[in-house]
């Protein structure tokens, strides 16, 4: 990646994401034990890098384990095979070919139970899979506007505590912002992100907790980034005073 910036302090993400070329991460790598502002800033890129690929991942639902225990259950297990003498045979025999239209009936039980069990995983699968791919698209969006060669970083911190980031991208049109010690809100109510268009005030997205999320909207003409806090569900116009308007650099 070209940095276009000759200021060090605007490396900090793209050093997150593993984004710079060698020159550029030996410069920010000597940098660093120099600048507490740039140390603070990259571990929180590599924190929210860190939950957005934990985003992406997928565990297998709870109700998979006992769906496949309760089909087991369900399936007659036969009796060991024992060795067949002389004196036993023809009662072996005799055992065996009674047994085969019980093991057959027990075989149809366990495939139609198996059968049930994986149309239910195969939807749970498609379920998850798709869950993961936004989440991976999500992170690829957020990814490349953190290691834009024109990336802008501005900080700030809210009039409840939590210090904010926002990164913008011109030439992507993209801004991703970050929170980190956001209160929880209270019950029915979510934190919502604002473009302010020459005064106008636009919805940009909501944020519930502490972490990064990709601004809507278009951040290229807005002149600053508010946050309020709304009901849930969002606004389309702030109902409270803003807990934070943070300009963007021109």
């Amino acid at each position: 990646m070209k940095q276009h910036h000759s200021d060090a302090h605007t490396l900090a993400a793209a050093y997150a994401l593993g984004a710079l070329d060698p020159a550029e991460q030996e410069a920010f790598t000597a940098h660093l034990p120099h600048c507490e502002e740039c140390r603070r800033e990259a571990a929180e890129f590599e924190a929210t890098a860190a939950r957005l690929a934990v985003a992406a991942s997928q565990p297998p639902p709870p109700e998979m384990r006992q769906h496949t225990l309760a089909a087991i259950d369900g399936v007659r297990q036969l009796p060991p095979r024992l060795p067949a003498t002389a004196s036993t045979t023809t009662l072996g025999g005799t055992l065996r070919r009674r047994a085969m239209p019980l093991a057959l009936a027990a075989s149809l039980v366990a495939a139609a139970s198996f059968a049930g069990l994986a149309a239910w995983q195969h939807q749970q699968s498609e379920e998850q899979q798709q869950r993961a791919r936004r989440a991976e698209q999500r992170l690829d969006t957020v990814s490349g506007v953190l290691a834009a060669p024109d990336a802008r970083t501005v900080h700030g911190r809210t009039g409840n505590g939590a210090l904010t980031t926002v990164v913008s991208s011109d030439r992507q049109n993209k801004a991703v912002f970050t929170a980190s010690g956001l209160p929880a809100p209270a019950a029915g109510m979510t934190y919502q992100l604002w473009l302010d268009h020459d005064g106008t005030m636009v919805p940009a997205g909501l944020i519930d907790r502490d972490g990064t999320v990709l601004m809507v909207g278009d951040p290229a003409d807005a002149g600053a980034v508010g946050l309020t806090l709304e009901p849930a569900g969002g606004s389309p116009s702030p109902t409270s005073a803003p807990l934070m308007l943070m300009r963007l650099p021109a």
